[in-house]
């Protein structure tokens, strides 16, 4: 191979790599912070700051938003483009914000 030819597969294979691994990334940052919601509510569940009601509607904002994300995935054929993560950032910061608000608001479990 020349030069120039080994050169090229090597930029090549670069750019690949980082598309591949930035997506993936990107997707793990989603998971880890759904996770952490989960975490919160789950939390605030058993330290009495969250009522099965409220716990029930946070849960229900987390499903919706996950199905959101996985038809987003399905219709993309996989990763999510730029505007689609922002997109899911604002929705986790408004129910992050929800968890906040709920697990705060003086309701005490009976």
């Amino acid at each position: 191979m020349t030069t120039t030819k080994i050169r090229v597969t090597l930029g090549a294979i670069t750019v690949l790599g980082s598309l591949l691994f930035g997506t993936s990334a990107q997707a793990g940052e989603i998971r880890v912070r759904r996770e952490r919601q989960q975490q919160r509510i789950a939390q605030g569940v058993a330290s009495g700051q969250l009522t099965a009601r409220e716990a029930a509607r946070l849960e229900g904002g987390e499903a919706r938003l996950n199905g959101e994300i996985r038809a987003m995935r399905r219709a993309n054929g996989g990763p999510l483009g730029p505007g689609e993560r922002a997109m899911v950032n604002r929705q986790q910061d408004r129910l992050s914000a929800r968890i906040y608000r709920e697990k705060h608001d003086g309701e005490r479990r009976r």
